[in-house]
């Protein structure tokens, strides 16, 4: 399975609620030129999942509209919540999007990599592609990418 941890990107810091937050100029740039990158990799089947909030909704969107927004990935959603969305380490398919948040997806990569409950740095608009391997009867975590939109 190849699971991609993409976080949203640059979204505007006062709205009526948090999960309302919008995207800003900035930020749809930086997920448009993220999106791009990632279309070009990206399994015609794969299947992204979005969290609630429309910073993560507008993110998702410059990279399809095929997408499902699943409530348990919003903000101050557990690394927990996130495996267990994607089916990590078999899948609900073949390749995942998880557009999410920070720490959430820090949380992610950390125990996935490194078998820590720290919670990595993730840039917005950034992602982190890992993909899981069986090798000598042992479930494994590899990273695969890793991205930011000032490298795109």
């Amino acid at each position: 399975m190849n699971l991609i941890l993409w976080r949203h990107a640059e979204a505007e810091e006062v709205a009526a609620t948090d999960l309302g937050r919008a995207l800003t100029t900035r930020g749809r740039k930086q997920a448009q030129n993220v999106a791009k990158w990632l279309r070009t990799r990206l399994p015609d089947d794969a299947v992204i999942l979005a969290s609630p909030a429309v910073r993560t909704i507008q993110t998702a969107e410059t990279l399809s509209d095929q997408y499902r927004v699943v409530r348990e990935l919003a903000p101050n959603a557990s690394a927990r919540d996130v495996l267990d969305a994607a089916g990590w380490p078999n899948g609900i398919a073949e390749t995942v999007v998880i557009v999410g948040h920070q720490p959430t997806l820090g949380h992610v990569a950390a125990k996935l990599l490194g078998d820590s409950d720290a919670s990595w740095p993730l840039k917005k608009a950034g992602l982190w592609w890992i993909a899981s391997r069986e090798r000598n009867g042992d479930e494994q975590a590899v990273l695969r990418a890793a991205m930011t939109p000032d490298l795109v």
